[in-house]
């Protein structure tokens, strides 16, 4: 019965330890990719996306999940390393000819 008073907790942790690996994806993604390709996709440049996938790796690694006091911070890396993974990645592997063929 007691998992069940402490299920959130549970939930937000495997949430920390999985946002660690999605984050550390992302900018080793963003250091494999072709300088070109970001701004031909139309996307901010490669060191404006190292920095902010840098960045936001380094805080999910550093805050202890949404449970520490700068939960604010985590959630703001987290959303960044999304929105590379879910929006620029895909662009800039299209611009390079990647991706899949249909």
């Amino acid at each position: 019965m007691s998992l069940l008073y402490n299920l959130d907790t549970w939930v937000l942790w495997v949430i920390w330890v999985l946002a660690i690996p999605v984050g550390a994806y992302a900018f080793i993604h963003a250091v494999r990719q072709r300088a070109d390709a970001f701004t031909a996709a139309d996307k901010l440049t490669k060191p404006a996306w190292l920095g902010i996938t840098g960045a936001s790796l380094l805080v999910l690694v550093v805050f202890q999940g949404p449970m520490s006091s700068g939960a604010l911070f985590w959630i703001a890396g987290l959303v960044a390393v999304l929105v590379y993974i879910v929006d620029v990645k895909p662009a800039v592997v299209g611009v390079q000819g990647g991706g899949q063929r249909w």
